[in-house]
């Protein structure tokens, strides 16, 4: 290989190197400061290709997405004075990087730990201001909320950082306590099954009583109904029976004598003692009902 061709190769890997080092790009999900020689000259590098001078020029960059930050489990009091062990995580990212950078140096660490201590001290007093009922299971969600709006304004101010969402992920009683806690909860929920059983039976008579009234109004207009219908019925038929007997008096008397002697001698054996001549068998002895002179 020649001189100038071995030259020429050097001035290009010389290139390389220089363009490597001018030339950088920041994405989508980065949140990036420019420094000349430790001193801030871009608080904050918009994603894209851009160019910095080698040597002279550094560049940080930090993550802009959501981070997740685990707590260890710490020990607060209610406003019972009851302690509890809450373990719980927060949701934060970077809004500010040079707020950030200037707070943190850019370490993640470091963030954390100014991060937890305020995070652990408004746990502390929204736990101090509720009983155990309302953080376990009421207002828990406000609670969080509370905090969060609270806590994030702080954060930003003092770190470039938002805080997303603070959750609590268990809540734990302390092993002394534990016993005479689930004693009370269990007779608490008794007492209110009682009352609730209570209601309900108190509830039922009521439902019952006015169903038995209602029940005898019904019985009671209905027999009026069917007593009112009878009596239509029994009116129409003596008119009609009456009507009948107007028309053939004497229709009807034999009719009437059939029916007399049907139900007079309906049973096999039966004895009636009466004299011949009798109005009971007029119509026995002649067909037109009249007695033999």
């Amino acid at each position: 290989m020649s001189g100038k061709s071995m030259a020429g190769v050097v001035i290009a890997l010389l290139l390389i190197v220089v363009g490597f080092n001018t030339l950088y790009i920041i994405k989508e999900t980065d949140r990036a400061v420019l420094l000349k020689f430790g001193e801030i000259v871009n608080p904050d590098v918009k994603p894209g290709l851009h160019i910095r001078w080698p040597i002279i020029n550094t560049l940080r960059k930090f993550d802009g997405r959501v981070q997740t930050l685990d707590a260890q489990p710490q020990s607060y009091l209610t406003v019972e004075k009851k302690r509890l062990i809450v373990d719980s995580f927060i949701k934060w990212r970077i809004t500010d990087p040079l707020k950030y950078y200037t707070a943190t140096s850019g370490d993640e660490y470091k963030a954390a730990e100014l991060l937890l201590p305020n995070v652990d001290a408004g746990l502390r007093n929204q736990f101090g201001e509720r009983t155990l009922t309302e953080v376990v299971s009421g207002e828990r969600d406000e609670l969080m909320l509370e905090l969060v709006s609270s806590l994030s304004v702080q954060t930003q101010e003092e770190l470039g950082i938002e805080l997303i969402d603070i959750r609590v992920k268990k809540i734990d009683l302390p092993q002394e306590v534990s016993a005479s806690v689930y004693e009370r909860m269990r007779t608490e929920r008794e007492r209110e099954a009682r009352e609730l059983r209570s209601r309900g039976k108190e509830l039922a008579e009521g439902i019952q009583a006015d169903a038995d009234r209602q029940k005898a109004v019904i019985e009671a207009n209905a027999y009026r109904d069917a007593q009112q219908v009878r009596g239509e019925g029994d009116a129409k038929a003596a008119s009609i029976y009456a009507e009948a007997y107007t028309k053939d008096p004497e229709f009807y008397a034999f009719y009437r004598s059939l029916n007399a002697y049907k139900e007079a001698f309906n049973q096999q054996g039966d004895i009636m003692v009466l004299k011949p001549d009798s109005d009971f068998f007029r119509y026995l002895g002649n067909s037109n009902g009249k007695t033999a002179e």
